[in-house]
C-alpha cells in the first residue's frame, strides 16, 4: 500500500478569522487514539468551539469535536476529550508568556493531514472589537466591488 503524501484538509475555523486578530501561527502534532484517526480520515471534525491552554509546560487542545468512530467498540473515545498537543518546548514556553501578557489566547485554526499523520494549525490571536470586526467586513466587501468592477470591464472591452 503506497503512503499518503501531501496535505489533506479535515476541518477549519473560518469563525477565528473573524473573531481574532492573527498574530502568529504554529504547527502543531496531536496525540490522538485509534479510533479518533480513522473518524478524522472520513473527515469529520469541528474546531469551532476548540481552544488551546498550556498547564505544566504542556500545550492542549480542548472542546475540539472529533465525533466517535461509527463502526468503534465499546473502546470508542469521547468527542469533546481534551487532546495533548505536540510542539517544541521553545514554542510552548513563547506561547505561554505570550498569553500571560494579557489579551492573548491560542485558538485552533485548522486540522489536516500531512504525509498521513494527523496536524492541527495553532495560532496566537488578540481577539477583536465589533469596529474592527465591522472594518475587516468593509474592506473584504469594497476589495469584492473593485474585482466585480473590473472583471466587468475586462468583458466590456472584450
Amino acid at each position: 500500500m503506497a503512503k499518503e503524501t501531501g496535505e489533506k484538509l479535515i476541518a477549519s475555523n473560518k469563525k477565528a478569522r473573524h473573531e481574532y486578530l492573527i498574530i502568529d501561527t504554529y504547527e502543531a502534532g496531536m496525540v490522538l487514539t485509534g479510533s479518533e484517526v480513522k473518524s478524522l480520515r472520513m473527515g469529520r471534525a469541528s474546531l469551532v468551539d476548540g481552544y488551546v491552554f498550556i498547564e505544566r509546560g504542556e500545550a492542549w487542545l480542548d472542546a475540539a469535536y472529533i465525533p466517535e468512530y461509527l463502526n468503534g467498540s465499546w473502546t470508542n473515545h469521547a468527542p469533546r476529550r481534551k487532546r495533548k498537543l505536540l510542539l517544541h518546548r521553545h514554542e510552548i514556553d513563547k506561547l505561554y508568556q505570550k498569553t500571560r501578557e494579557g489579551g492573548m489566547t491560542i485558538v485552533p485554526l485548522r486540522m489536516y493531514f500531512l504525509d498521513g499523520r494527523a496536524k492541527v494549525e495553532i495560532a496566537l490571536a488578540r481577539g477583536k472589537k465589533e469596529y474592527d470586526k465591522r472594518q475587516t467586513l468593509r474592506e473584504r466587501q469594497d476589495r469584492r466591488e473593485a474585482e466585480r468592477a473590473i472583471s466587468a470591464r475586462k468583458h466590456l472591452g472584450e
